[in-house]
């Protein structure tokens, strides 16, 4: 039976996300694993619409999706958290990631709506070396929202442990130890796979000087870049030089620098008209 992917609309997954975070939610008053399994099974049910569509896009576009629009770039990246939650939670059904990741989805899968849904005029002969500005682009930033996800996880931890008080129902996370050690692994990983996502794009800009669509290095989205850019290799750098910094210290920044970095890539892709990723 063939499937039917251009059926699928946005709110098919956003609409199972959301339920499977109130499911989540509804740990808190009564844990059951059957409640987790629904709410693995409305994740599950979120992500193979969320593919479909993402196919049916890139069909219609005839290009992938990392480059079919600024829509489709964000909604990989959401559809990248979600998989990786999806992971874990086969791994060990009883951590509450569902609590930290969708939200985080969501969130993506909402500003996806309000950015550019055109294909960008300037692949052209640029096509390659497009997919990989994109792609590392899309990794580096999958790193940044993790870490962030990693970093609240931990705050929360960190503060139960200090009240010495027994863990809530429905909230099962990771050791400190483990936390801080994935939020330090994706940091250190993200801020390399952000600094070639920035050469390749710099790059990109120099070939197509004498194209018909020219980008300026002046517009204020390559400005946003460099300064995400640069708050992320400052963080970096600071866990690469500080010999075992205080783990709540390296949370809490590493929330403060994700979060204006998350923000400002969203408001930035939402009001700019000029870029390698606007069309």
């Amino acid at each position: 039976m063939p499937m039917h992917w251009e059926r699928i609309t946005v709110f098919c997954f956003f609409a199972s996300y959301a339920m499977a975070l109130l499911l989540e939610v509804a740990q808190f008053l009564y844990r059951s694993r059957t409640i987790r399994l629904a709410a693995v099974g409305f994740t599950v049910a979120g992500l193979v619409a969320h593919t479909g569509y993402l196919v049916a896009r890139s069909q219609q576009a005839e290009l992938p999706p990392l480059l079919a629009s600024t829509h489709d770039w964000f909604l990989v990246l959401a559809w990248l958290t979600v998989a990786l939650q999806l992971g874990l939670q086969v791994w060990n059904l009883e951590f509450s990631l569902g609590l930290f990741v969708l939200p985080l989805a969501l969130a993506l899968v909402s500003a996806s709506q309000f950015v550019r849904n055109s294909p960008n005029p300037r692949l052209g002969t640029l096509r390659h070396w497009s997919m990989a500005h994109a792609s590392l682009w899309v990794l580096g930033i999958g790193g940044v929202a993790l870490a962030l996800v990693t970093a609240l996880m931990y705050l929360v931890q960190h503060n139960r442990l200090r009240h010495k008080q027994a863990e809530v129902r429905g909230l099962h996370l990771f050791s400190l130890e483990r936390l801080n050690r994935m939020n330090w692994w994706l940091i250190v990983t993200s801020v390399p796979l952000l600094t070639l996502g920035m050469a390749s794009g710099l790059w990109m800009t120099y070939l197509a000087r004498d194209s018909a669509h020219p980008v300026n290095l002046a517009s204020l989205d390559f400005i946003a870049n460099a300064l995400m850019w640069l708050m992320m290799a400052m963080l970096c750098g600071w866990l690469l030089t500080t010999r075992r910094p205080a783990g709540k210290i390296v949370a809490w920044r590493t929330v403060l620098a994700c979060s204006f970095l998350l923000a400002v890539l969203v408001i930035m892709k939402i009001l700019s008209t000029d870029g390698i990723h606007s069309g």
